[in-house]
């Protein structure tokens, strides 16, 4: 039997007067919906690709509901809050606050798969063990959904309202008592072109501590309240208007590999870079080879949009734990070089 997830009471809620609001838009999986006119609709078809790729694979609520023990702490041994339990109280949030919006389904992503047996089967050799001996739990979950009534375009992409989260067991000392547990949550846009996530600061919140999901719903349903889409997008869209030169987005990608290896004082004074060598390595390559945002034939410049989604797309082959943190440095990244490009020195670093 597949699981449902249960809705909450809704409440009203205002959607700003930059949203695009589209009521016939349907959460269908791979085609969006716009009505061009009264009289005509224009269908785009997208190629869906996971929003996080690196050593994880594709699950469902239903998978993680009956498939999947749930760990404790084991020295009460009171349960941890499980992941379709996050999933849900995330989701029922969603819908008590944004009423009347049409929300699609989670896609589920799970890495670092945690074996183990049930009590009959601990003398069995392991060629012995049936299906049924057997225990799972995933140390790592992450997931996304969207709300494709709200959403706006930049540059021909759709950028629909999303909505997700991480839960690491590996940041929890599952060893001890029952204590607070950490989340991750943000609500921004996602991509549709190629499913990079766009987080901002104030759609993210890196580390809530919770005791129970009444608290996590109480502090998911504060991160919405706080979130700004309007400037979030404002901010987007001012990518589209400012270009790195073919010197200075190589500049940019030698100091951010040269940042790594920068002595730990000189490292303090400058604004921080989660991306490792290989993102900046996969960012160089699709500058020249990426089938959205790669350098057009035969200029010598490249927008800041561009740059963007080549680091938000580098940022899928991140670790489901350090996805989030790194989308919302890309934004700071991508921000602070338009800022330097117009004369301010906190990133100048990067790109003289």
């Amino acid at each position: 039997m597949e699981t449902t997830f249960q809705l909450l009471p809704v409440r009203n809620n205002l959607i700003g007067e930059n949203y695009v609001i589209d009521t016939h838009a349907e959460v269908i999986e791979t085609t969006v919906r716009q009505t061009a006119s009264s009289t005509s609709t224009n269908t785009t078809t997208y190629k869906r690709t996971p929003f996080v790729e690196a050593n994880t694979k594709e699950v469902t609520i239903h998978h993680l509901t009956n498939e999947c023990v749930v760990p404790v702490f084991s020295k009460d041994n009171e349960i941890t809050i499980s992941h379709p339990n996050f999933i849900e109280t995330v989701w029922n949030a969603a819908h008590n606050f944004f009423q009347g919006e049409s929300i699609s389904e989670p896609d589920i992503r799970v890495s670092h798969v945690i074996k183990g047996r049930i009590p009959e089967a601990i003398h069995k050799s392991v060629n012995q063990l049936l299906e049924t001996d057997k225990t799972i739990y995933y140390e790592r979950m992450a997931f996304c959904f969207e709300i494709p009534t709200i959403y706006e375009d930049i540059e021909g992409n759709r950028l629909n309202l999303s909505i997700g989260g991480v839960r690491a067991y590996n940041h929890e000392n599952l060893y001890s008592k029952k204590g607070a547990e950490k989340f991750k949550v943000f609500i921004g846009f996602k991509n549709l072109v190629c499913c990079n996530l766009c987080v901002s600061t104030d759609g993210y919140k890196s580390e809530i501590k919770v005791m129970s999901t009444t608290d996590l719903f109480k502090a998911v349903m504060e991160l919405f309240q706080l979130y700004n889409p309007a400037r979030h997008l404002h901010l987007l869209n001012s990518f589209k208007d400012a270009s790195l030169t073919e010197h200075q987005f190589a500049q940019l990608i030698g100091k951010s590999k040269l940042y790594q290896c920068l002595p730990p004082k000189e490292k303090k004074l400058l604004p921080n870079m989660e991306f490792t060598d290989t993102h900046i390595n996969a960012v160089a390559k699709s500058y020249y080879n990426d089938d959205n945002f790669s350098i057009t034939e035969n200029t010598d410049s490249i927008s800041l949009w561009n740059v963007y989604n080549l680091f938000t797309g580098a940022n899928k082959n991140s670790y489901i734990d350090n996805l989030l943190d790194r989308s919302l440095n890309a934004t700071e990244l991508v921000h602070g070089v338009n800022k330097a490009l117009h004369g301010d020195s906190h990133y100048r670093w990067f790109i003289e």
